[in-house]
């Protein structure tokens, strides 16, 4: 546990690494962009098996209230949140490539 810009965060805090930005996608999909430029996709539904403050997001409505603040991702106004380390290890590498192609198919 630790405390950036007043906010006490679970986890261990991954230095210089920071959420720029994010895309929520649909079935509980959100790409999200790394301070380090890297694109990386993350299933949101994983974080339901982790305990009961993560319930919430079973709903799509409350998985569409994700925002970056402060360099992290959080839902439904701060009430629910995920540490930098877990977003980044449980995510996995996506290119713009892949982006492109996934909606090629979809059209």
């Amino acid at each position: 546990m630790y405390i950036k810009d007043g906010i006490c965060c679970a986890g261990e805090l991954v230095p210089e690494i920071e959420v720029s930005s994010i895309k929520v996608l649909e079935d509980g999909m959100m790409l999200v962009l790394f301070s380090t430029g890297e694109t990386r996709l993350f299933d949101v539904t994983s974080l339901l098996n982790k305990g009961s403050a993560f319930l919430p997001l079973a709903e799509e409505s409350n998985r569409q209230t994700a925002k970056v603040t402060h360099g992290f991702v959080s839902w439904m106004d701060g009430e629910i949140d995920i540490a930098l380390a877990t977003l980044y290890e449980e995510s996995y590498k996506y290119t713009a490539e892949r982006l492109h192609r996934k909606q090629q198919c979809q059209n």
